[in-house]
């Protein structure tokens, strides 16, 4: 047979949800689209599910680790492969590999790892995101404080080369130790320059925003808060429209109430876009693992430095999308594009990221009644 035709689940296009209507894809070219039953073809298979929705792949902006490692243990193409592998079985098909604050040799090896693993071919990896180290100390969180350091002119260097050598390059800065200049000269370059694990005040966050940041790294947790009359990031990633932030959804780092406040306070035409910030437990049955030395634990559905320090998510898109929908409160069609076509828009170069595009090969991802994950 040469097609195949998925029936009787409601299909999410990236953008809205049809219902009553076949997933339709050619065996040898891919996606063939989105149509009527009454219009199969003839030589077609139907497999036919128990409702639910079929999704896109999910595109994620940062991914520590997955498979039982992590991008820092040491960055090379075979743990690449390993993180990529793992975070296909959770129904993820575009992610940035996220470096945590590390030396400069690391950082150079991660550019050349993601080169590689791009020119190879590695399914899943579209880009890098630096998270540090150019970061606050007084909001590290769970980064190595030693680690961290104002941007210099190498380091500013290192950052444009990645920029041209890979079709994305994400960066997490905080005001503190990186200048207005040197955002300007990222984001001119394409970098998605991305503001977190910052202490500054609304007024300063708002001036590196005009510099050229467009993104606000998992909004809430390491950063300065909203107050009544000191808004911090939180308040100034709300109010600018031009800014998109990440969201981890997963209960933990983020009160539901909160994220559903943000996520429908939030001014537009910027949007809330999920991440997982997965470290290196997902898809594996690990209970800890090392960071820059340090033993992180997974316990009760959370990874913590053994002073209690929350280090990155024991979360996958699936589980995020549930507490949306189930304790936010959020549409099911809006907490669909938080992980697939808001965070593609964010990238410059991911074509058919986050939706189906035609005659492209695809994996379809379905969610049952419960939002269970399942891939087809």
């Amino acid at each position: 047979m040469n097609f195949t035709a998925y029936l009787g689940a409601d299909i999410f296009d990236g953008t809205r949800i049809h219902c009553g209507v076949a997933l339709l894809l050619d065996n040898n070219l891919g996606f063939k689209g989105i149509v009527s039953q009454k219009f199969l073809p003839e030589d077609c298979q139907v497999i036919s599910l128990d409702g639910g929705t079929l999704v896109p792949e999910f595109v994620d902006l940062q991914v520590n680790g997955g498979g039982g490692v992590m991008f820092n243990d040491a960055p090379s193409l075979a743990n690449l492969s390993i993180i990529a592998a793992a975070h296909a079985t959770l129904g993820t098909g575009r992610f940035l590999p996220t470096l945590i604050t590390d030396t400069p040799a690391h950082s150079r090896s991660a550019v050349d790892a993601v080169e590689q693993a791009i020119a190879t071919g590695v399914e899943g990896i579209i880009g890098l995101h630096l998270e540090g180290p150019h970061l606050s100390i007084a909001r590290k969180g769970a980064h190595d404080g030693s680690l961290v350091r104002p941007m210099d002119d190498t380091d500013l260097a290192l950052v444009l080369d990645a920029a041209a050598r890979l079709p994305n390059v994400m960066m997490t800065v905080a005001s503190e130790t990186v200048s207005e200049a040197q955002v300007t000269r990222m984001a001119d370059a394409g970098v998605i320059v991305s503001l977190g694990h910052t202490d500054a005040d609304f007024a300063q966050c708002k001036r590196w925003m005009d510099a050229g940041a467009r993104c606000v790294t998992h909004l809430f947790n390491a950063m300065s808060q909203m107050g009544n009359r000191a808004p911090g990031l939180v308040g100034a990633a709300l109010d600018d429209g031009r800014v998109s932030a990440g969201l981890i959804a997963d209960s933990i780092h983020v009160h539901p109430a909160s994220m559903g406040a943000a996520i429908r306070g939030k001014r537009g035409p910027g949007q809330m876009f999920l991440v997982t910030d997965a470290m290196a437990v997902a898809g594996s049955t690990k209970t800890e693992f090392m960071l820059n030395g340090r033993r992180i634990l997974r316990r009760d559905g959370k990874l913590t430095l053994e002073d209690g320090t929350l280090a990155g998510a024991d979360l996958d898109m699936a589980q995020a999308i549930r507490v949306l929908v189930h304790q936010v409160g959020i549409d099911l069609a809006d907490a669909l594009a938080m992980a697939t076509s808001v965070p593609a828009g964010l990238l410059h170069q991911a074509p058919g990221a986050g939706g189906f595009a035609l005659g492209k090969k695809i994996r379809p991802i379905w969610l049952d009644r419960a939002l269970e994950l399942y891939i087809l």
